[in-house]
């Protein structure tokens, strides 16, 4: 059974994520640092399928012995694919920002990101293989935004989201030929956690220009990562897709 780790899997996308792998025939390492949202993963989907845990990826301790911790003391021997779905959006000017909130929003959206690809990396390139045809046999999917590229009002937000592109692109490059990796750029999501931090203009003006006008959901993110996590996308590497409903925000 392949075995896919997803970060932020307790509410939202990565939530979304983990059933849909799940329901795809995955066996799922769903970590985060909310308690009460794992315990409801727990619920909802066979024990034998699902392993979490508690895990807050805005401590470098955290971040940089988590991967190795699945090997070494949980005795993974091989993981399939890595969802790296970072979670830390305030909905702020930079001049309302403290220290401390910067940094923790640089470890979580951006930090731990490059920190668990490069561990998850390191381990499947000493024993993956390619297939026959010279495939790809392991895949990262990272989470970012699209307002990486336009910008936000949220400024370390985008700029965060735009590291993750950029680091999405290298490590494509530097992964190869033994693991994949793309990114998903959601638009504006609906039902997720952070409604209430997106300001009214800005979700307007995301709504004025979504063509089809059917709203995105976590569940239509994850078919994004599910396609990219498939063999049906095996000669996509280093791309960003766009969830948006064709909008482009400004």
């Amino acid at each position: 059974m392949k075995k896919v780790v997803i970060t932020g899997a307790a509410d939202g996308i990565g939530k979304a994520t983990a059933i849909a792998c799940v329901e795809a025939g995955f066996f799922v390492i769903a970590a985060d640092k909310d308690r009460l949202g794992l315990q409801h993963l727990q619920k909802i989907l066979p024990f034998h399928r699902l392993e979490t845990h508690l895990a807050d990826f805005s401590c470098a301790s955290v971040y940089q012995s988590f991967i190795g911790a699945l090997y070494d003391k949980f005795n993974h021997r091989t993981l399939h694919a890595l969802v790296n779905n970072p979670g830390l959006y305030h909905g702020k000017s930079v001049y309302e920002y403290r220290d401390g909130e910067m940094e923790k929003d640089w470890a979580i959206n951006l930090k731990s990101l490059v920190s668990l690809s490069r561990d998850f990396a390191r381990r499947e390139r000493s024993s993956a293989s390619l297939n026959e045809s010279g495939r790809a046999l392991r895949s990262i999917v990272n989470l970012t935004s699209v307002v990486a590229e336009p910008a936000s009002m949220d400024a370390l937000y985008a700029a965060a989201k735009a590291g993750v592109i950029g680091t999405t692109k290298a490590n494509a490059w530097n992964f190869a030929p033994y693991v994949r990796v793309n990114a998903v750029a959601p638009g504006l999501v609906r039902n997720i956690s952070v409604d209430d931090r997106i300001p009214d203009c800005r979700g307007a003006e995301y709504a004025r220009q979504e063509i089809p006008r059917e709203p995105i959901t976590p569940d239509g993110i994850a078919d994004v990562v599910m396609f990219l996590l498939s063999d049906q996308s095996r000669h996509l590497n280093g791309r960003v897709i766009a969830v948006d409903n064709g909008a482009c925000p400004r």
